[in-house]
């Protein structure tokens, strides 16, 4: 201790005080136990940390060196992509035309406050796989609660939102990308191939019939490993990310009316970059696929269905779009909006309704510390929040609503929801299939596109989107 120079004892208590701060921040003091090692590597250094350095053999203090690097920089990753920032891709077209596939974000986690992950042992820069071996990258113990930082903000509405996909909680190895419960769904269906007429049924009945179609389902997927590979859990933040537009806020009460989204009632302005399903009719004259997809920017995905020969295409098209195509007389006669039907997979899956992607609810949505009656006809909206994500069971007897096996008239939630959706209104799974996003699942808040890469074109001829580089989220939304 007496040898201690005064630099030393400056660094440590730069670098404790930070620390401490760190600390404060998260409000986590089980890192304090981190204290005496910060000492011993500043004042006392009793540990060798650097003992390779004393290595005689060159070779192997050469590679000591970049074993020590290596470490270094993973140790310093895993805390930045934990509490500070991480990069994320676009994956899908669902928030076309603001972000775009192949978009590379730089996603905050200060915005909205970093959680203390559930999962704290983990392989950095992997969500769940480790690659090429194919297991997980994460250790399930130990296993911490939620609990988040404070952040600069809040969710606001029309927000771009980095999250956890909450129906991720299950999936099966071969399909990891589908939401279990609606395959669950759909292929207990099949098993039971004799029409129900669910109008004719009451709350209770269907209920029943959704849980056949359940049961049959996953007992399927059990029996059948072969074609479905493992069933696999994950917990909250290893779930797969995803990014949608924030469209509703705890405590609305939120509905989609012939496409326009409705809050409280009151009619919400379309953002000027959403898309929709059009019914597009030609004069059969030959089009020129540059037109569409570079003059009108429609990605190649979302050409896939296009058929020059035909003269009636369905296409995904912003008002803009639209407006181009109907200037050119020559080629187009009508570009109408194309009646969507109703379908069995919106949520929820085991409520019935006539419900569509264009006239949607109306539901409320959950908000911390508020109370629901909880009834026949609204227990299917809420029952995953109640049950899945807020850890309670949830049952029915004798027509009464039982949760963790007592009887129940009413829920307090205990956490914020969101809904989430993406600009790409007929290509994007979202709120209206897997339902409301909890706050525990939020990751971040993308800002800026560090590098865009179109897929559909080649190094030398236009892939890097240089007009995209370095620009804000919020200034290529407004745009």
């Amino acid at each position: 201790m007496k040898n201690v120079s005064k630099i030393q004892w400056i660094k440590f208590s730069i670098v404790i005080v930070l620390y401490i701060a760190f600390l404060i921040w998260l409000k986590s003091w089980l890192g304090i136990i981190v204290i005496p090692f910060i000492f011993d590597a500043y004042i006392t250094k009793k540990i060798p940390w650097t003992f390779w350095k004393k290595i005689e053999n060159k070779t192997v203090r050469g590679i000591m060196s970049w074993v020590d690097a290596i470490v270094f920089a993973l140790v310093a990753v895993y805390f930045v992509n934990l509490y500070i920032f991480q990069n994320y891709q676009i994956p899908s077209s669902s928030l076309e035309k603001t972000l775009l596939v192949g978009d590379y974000l730089y996603v905050s986690k200060v915005s909205y406050g970093p959680r203390i992950p559930n999962t704290p042992i983990s392989m950095p820069l992997t969500q769940h796989t480790l690659p090429v071996l194919n297991t997980k990258s994460y250790l399930e113990w130990p296993h911490w609660d939620y609990k988040r930082a404070a952040g600069r903000t809040r969710i606001q509405r029309e927000d771009i939102v980095v999250f956890n996909f909450p129906a991720g909680d299950t999936v099966v190895s071969r399909y990891p990308m589908d939401f279990y419960e609606n395959l669950v769904y759909s292929i207990g269906k099949e098993l039971y191939p004799k029409k129900i007429n669910m109008d004719s049924l009451s709350r209770e009945e269907q209920r029943i019939v959704y849980s056949i179609y359940y049961n049959a389902g996953r007992k399927y997927i059990h029996k059948n490993p072969q074609q479905f590979g493992e069933i696999i859990t994950r917990p909250v933040d290893r779930r797969e990310n995803y990014v949608k537009r924030c469209v509703g806020l705890p405590g609305d009460n939120f509905e989609i009316r012939d496409r326009i989204i409705y809050i409280d009632g009151k009619p919400q302005q379309t953002p000027k970059h959403v898309q929709f399903l059009y019914e597009v009719k030609t004069t059969g004259a030959n089009i020129p696929m540059e037109f569409f997809h570079e003059e009108l920017g429609i990605s190649m995905d979302d050409l896939a269905g296009y058929s020059p020969k035909s003269t009636t295409n369905l296409l995904l098209l912003t008002e803009e779009m639209r407006s181009r195509m109907l200037q050119r007389k020559d080629w187009f006669t009508s570009v109408e909006p194309y009646h969507m039907e109703p379908r069995h997979d919106m949520y929820p899956q085991n409520m019935y309704n006539n419900w569509t992607v264009d006239n949607y609810g109306p539901v409320w949505i959950p908000k911390k510390g508020e109370t629901i009656q909880l009834t026949p006809d609204n227990l299917a909206l809420y029952e995953r929040c109640i049950e899945a994500y807020e850890g309670n069971t949830v049952s029915i007897a004798d027509n009464k609503i039982l949760i963790n096996g007592k009887e129940a008239t009413e829920y307090t939630f205990q956490m914020d929801y969101y809904w989430m959706m993406g600009d790409n209104r007929h290509n994007s799974q979202d709120s209206r299939y897997w339902g409301f996003v909890p706050e525990d699942h939020i990751v971040g808040k993308p800002l800026m596109v560090w590098l865009s890469l179109d897929k559909d074109k080649s190094w030398f001829g236009g892939k890097i989107r240089w007009n995209r580089l370095f620009r804000t989220v919020e200034t290529l939304d407004k745009n």
